[in-house]
């Protein structure tokens, strides 16, 4: 390859096409479908352990208690 081939590079930003504008309308209102209690019990669970992962973790440092 030459020292002046481009197929290799990143586009420069003059040459990036913008992404077409996403109306707000359709980006917001997400849901969670947890149709199971199986799917239910293991987002739940995550969720809790999440936090006490970080409430230990908060303790352990000092931030409460």
């Amino acid at each position: 390859m030459s020292a002046t081939s481009t197929t290799d590079e990143a586009p420069t930003s003059s040459e990036r096409v913008p992404p077409d504008a996403y109306p707000a309308e359709k980006a917001r209102g997400g849901e969670i479908i947890l149709k199971t209690k199986w799917a239910r019990a293991i987002f739940l669970t995550g969720l809790f352990g999440g936090i006490v992962v970080v409430a230990a973790v908060a303790i352990y440092l000092g931030i409460f208690g």
